[in-house]
């Protein structure tokens, strides 16, 4: 008798991150029974290691998942090595190696994707903290991500919580853009192609992944730099999507245009905020402004290289 199970992958890129791996994994192999267990799927997990020294492959061994090594530098290479790795997949979930997910995370995801079949499936991240983040940041809201309705339709969607109907996605042709494997915005564009596309991408708010937030990024360098680089990779993406040198030159201004409002607006908060003595407006001006800035820098063919690395293949 043929086995009509669905076949499922969760992947996990991951960079320099052992420890992290072996806790993970034996909370995806849990994903993968508890979805598995009503007898209508079949889940593996699959770890795509960045590494050219292979730093994950014990950890991979030790959980008894399957582990590949990516040498090409860069996050969209990791993430395109998992497309091709899950060739006898209908569905691949992605999760980062610097997160956890709750109960029935995945079973979620393939819940909502079996009502109607969409290309791409998204879900909530919530942060939590190694440390306090104090006030500044936390009135900032800089960690805090976007909940809707389940069943919303989306038009772009971030990779850390993320189903796939890998049918659909090789119908349409659409791969993670190498060039930003290390500026990051890879998924940004990846889901908006989609989306450009007419493939259908929509929210679960029942799915749901923790988000580790390390010490060393609760600091407010860490936040304005981030918010740099999201205004920069979202008007790089956008630069990357208009039609023709017209319509990329149309982009550009808009990014020069829209990023210098935003840095004008931003510093009249941050000065109210400073007047007011309020840590609210002082913080949500600031990342207006750095935001901007990132946008004014991407119109003008910048690119900031957030993951960049030494020499060596370490982070920066």
């Amino acid at each position: 008798m043929t086995d009509q199970r669905l076949p499922v992958t969760i992947a996990v890129p991951t960079f320099h991150r052992p420890e992290e791996l072996r806790v993970l994994l034996p909370l995806l192999k849990a994903q993968a029974d508890d979805l598995d267990a009503a007898g209508t799927t079949t889940t593996g997990v699959l770890v795509v290691d960045n590494d050219p020294g292979a730093s994950g492959r014990t950890a991979a061994e030790e959980a008894g998942v399957r582990y590949v090594v990516e040498p090409q530098p860069g996050i969209a290479a990791a993430r395109n090595r998992a497309l091709d790795e899950s060739t006898g997949s209908r569905l691949l979930a992605f999760i980062d190696d610097d997160e956890h997910p709750h109960a029935g995370w995945l079973r979620e995801l393939v819940r909502v994707w079996r009502i109607s079949e969409p290309a791409l499936v998204s879900g909530r991240v919530v942060a939590e903290f190694e440390r306090p983040p104090g006030r500044w940041i936390e009135e900032g809201r800089f960690f805090v991500r976007r909940s809707l309705p389940t069943g919303t339709p989306l038009h772009v969607a971030a990779a850390g919580n993320l189903l796939l109907d890998l049918d659909q996605v090789r119908e349409s042709g659409v791969r993670f853009a190498l060039d930003l494997g290390l500026s990051g915005g890879e998924d940004t564009l990846f889901s908006r192609q989609l989306a450009h596309a007419g493939y259908r991408m929509v929210w679960c708010n029942e799915s749901v992944i923790t988000d580790l937030v390390p010490s060393a990024r609760i600091s407010r360098r860490w936040v304005l730099r981030r918010a740099w680089s999201h205004g920069n990779s979202t008007a790089v993406v956008s630069v990357r999507l208009a039609s023709g040198a017209t319509g990329r030159a149309v982009a550009r201004v808009r990014a020069a245009v829209g990023g210098a409002a935003r840095v004008v607006l931003g510093v009249a908060r941050t000065a109210l905020g400073l007047l007011l003595r309020s840590p609210g407006h002082q913080a949500r001006g600031s990342r207006a402004a750095y935001r901007g800035a990132g946008m004014v820098w991407a119109a003008f063919g910048g690119v900031y290289q957030e993951y960049a690395r030494t020499t060596q293949g370490t982070p920066l």
